[in-house]
């Protein structure tokens, strides 16, 4: 292995097992900036800009029976889900790749969770017009999603004046948590009902990259349920 390729993991190994392991377990969140460096991340951030501009981006949903529900007063941004192989995500790619890694070297330190898999990338952008995600749950429903990472990819980001904080509530906590979106973040938290948490309207485009990782007891028995849901459904129909 290259010294420098060694370098990297090593300090991979070390943020996993001395931060983010802890910070999960003690708060259930972390983030850490400077994730990628200003290179990497610019280049990211050329190829988010390239889908909006070229028209990729779609409203977001919200999960419901069937098909999503677009409800632009409860989630105002503009979403695409990407696998990284696809031509212009190069870069893309180098990130989830990444983040798959240092996932990876949490794995057996997170309880009981056993993570195996994770779902596409969603590249996101609230377009500045005061949109929002009022408070909500990632997975309430246990459908598998175990941990939420979010990299952030807004220069010069004044929270102040953009707005676009994210927001924890720490379930039993007395305290909020407010995540700025700041360029080269990479924020990470447990997505079941131990972090609600809100997008605040944004009044300047800001754009981020999210994946879930899914616990795989948890997400084969969501599978199960859907399937026999499914196969009732089509029951009754043909009844």
């Amino acid at each position: 292995m290259p010294f420098l390729q060694h370098l990297a993991d090593m300090k991979l190994e070390q943020l996993a097992l001395e931060h983010i392991v802890p910070a999960l377990r003690d708060h259930g969140f972390f983030y850490v900036d400077n994730f990628l460096g200003d290179t990497v991340g610019r280049t990211v951030l050329g190829q988010v800009k390239q889908m909006q501009c070229s028209g990729l981006l779609n409203d977001g949903q919200l999960a419901g029976r069937g098909l999503g529900v677009s409800k632009r007063h409860i989630r105002g941004d503009k979403i695409a889900w990407v696998s990284g192989t696809e031509r212009g995500a190069e870069a893309i790619n180098f990130l989830l790749k990444l983040i798959d890694k240092l996932v990876s070297l949490c794995i057996g330190r997170l309880g009981k969770n056993v993570i195996r898999e994770r779902s596409k990338a969603m590249v996101a952008c609230y377009p500045g017009n005061g949109a929002g995600y009022v408070k909500h749950v990632d997975n309430p429903n246990a459908d598998g999603r175990c941990v939420t990472c979010i990299y952030y990819l807004n220069k010069n980001w004044n929270a102040k004046e953009h707005g676009g904080i994210l927001r924890i509530f720490p379930e039993g906590k007395s305290y909020v948590a407010d995540i700025e979106p700041l360029f080269d973040r990479l924020l990470l938290f447990w997505s079941d009902r131990r972090n609600p948490h809100e997008v605040q309207p944004s009044f300047a485009t800001r754009y981020a990259i999210t994946v879930w990782y899914f616990d795989s007891e948890e997400r084969a028995e969501a599978k199960r349920r859907f399937k026999d849901l499914t196969a009732s459904s089509q029951g009754s129909t043909a009844s």
